[in-house]
């Protein structure tokens, strides 16, 4: 089951590194919405994503406009820590889309509004403020493999 992660202006390099190996050794799709924290060839993204590279289908784009005209029909979530829905509650189909935020501020306030019922959360002890971007997303790669079976995996 292709699994798209979806990051929208990721501000650290080592958190893209980090997830461009686990979408390596997942068969992940990684989508990248500009603008960038950091350069494609940053040293510290180099050393994070490893030589995984090759790995994996990486995308990128302009803007949210321009992910959305190029995904038109496309079954989202947003994974956010303010929203309602854990997302052990989803219901998860082929080539879903997972979409993240940028660290500092998460999704755009407005796409989550616009969005409320397919914003999902991890769930956290009451307090915390945020689990780290590169687990986050490891997180939900792996519920969904789990979900299908692993099938295809040793």
């Amino acid at each position: 089951m292709p699994i798209n992660i979806v990051l929208v202006e990721p501000e650290i390099p080592q958190n893209t590194g980090n997830i461009i190996r686990t979408c390596a050794a997942t068969g992940a799709n990684l989508h990248l919405i500009e603008p960038l924290g950091f350069s494609m060839d940053d040293k510290s993204l180099k050393r994070a994503g490893l030589d995984y590279w090759e790995s994996v289908n990486i995308n990128t784009y302009s803007s949210l406009d321009d992910f959305f005209e190029t995904h038109k029909k496309i079954n989202i979530y947003y994974v956010e820590t303010t929203a309602k829905k854990d997302y052990t509650k989803t219901k998860v189909s082929e080539n879903c889309f997972f979409m993240f935020g940028k660290e500092s501020k998460g999704l755009p306030e407005e796409l989550l509004k616009k969005n409320h019922n397919k914003c999902i959360r991890i769930p956290m002890l009451a307090g915390a403020r945020s689990l780290n971007l590169s687990n986050s997303v490891a997180i939900i790669i792996y519920d969904v493999l789990r979900r299908d079976g692993f099938k295809g995996f040793k």
